[in-house]
């Protein structure tokens, strides 16, 4: 009964995910309809909604968004807004210059989408990263030179972005958006999705 109730719960696009990829490739990404909040509790609002509204941070370039959010603070949902988990719109984040991974990710992605670059937001985990359970939101970067993950909580200026080859074993990707708002899941979601239920079922 339970196994029957656990399988019920593999939506369509899990299923394709059992299909196509490789358990041992968390980096593997394919196109996918994620629902928004496998993302994380605090996506209430879907992507075209944090691209609305007027920036009043003038940036043209990728270090000027490094030196813009090394002045910015990191501060828990928790402490800041009392909740455990809430996705500032990037405008708010520039006013209160303070928050966790999701909202200096969200306000790094927005920024690099609106200057042409091939941009795509991660939410996955990192134990290395400052946030809670190991639930960390990211950067990633594509261009002639490759991959490369940009994680704007990092408090070094060479260390922020680094090509994937050099960080991809601290962190494990699940969901991603790219510029073009387009969707994926990642291996590392599959990963974690199937010993769930494979956890689940067992019981």
């Amino acid at each position: 009964m339970l196994r029957d109730a656990v399988n019920t719960l593999r939506q369509p696009w899990l299923r394709l995910l059992d299909r196509t990829v490789k358990v041992e490739d968390s980096w593997r990404r394919i196109p996918c309809d994620v629902p928004l909040h496998h993302f994380g509790a605090g996506a209430q609002h879907d992507f075209p909604w944090y691209f609305d509204g007027e920036s009043r941070v003038e940036v043209t370039t990728l270090e000027e968004i490094k030196t813009w959010l090394l002045g910015c603070t990191y501060v828990r949902d928790v402490e800041l807004f009392r909740e455990v988990d809430f996705w500032q719109h990037p405008c708010t984040f520039e006013h209160l210059r303070k928050g966790d991974c999701e909202d200096f990710a969200l306000w790094a992605w927005r920024k690099l989408v609106r200057l042409g670059h091939d941009a795509e937001l991660v939410a996955g985990r990192s134990e290395e990263a400052a946030c809670s359970h190991g639930c960390h939101t990211w950067v990633m970067l594509r261009g002639d030179d490759g991959l490369h993950l940009f994680d704007p909580v990092v408090r070094e200026p060479a260390a922020m972005i680094l090509p994937l080859d050099v960080v991809r074993d601290g962190y494990v990707p699940e969901v991603g958006v790219d510029a073009r708002l387009r969707r994926y899941a990642y291996g590392g979601y599959y990963q974690q999705r199937r010993t769930r239920l494979f956890n689940a079922a067992a019981l």
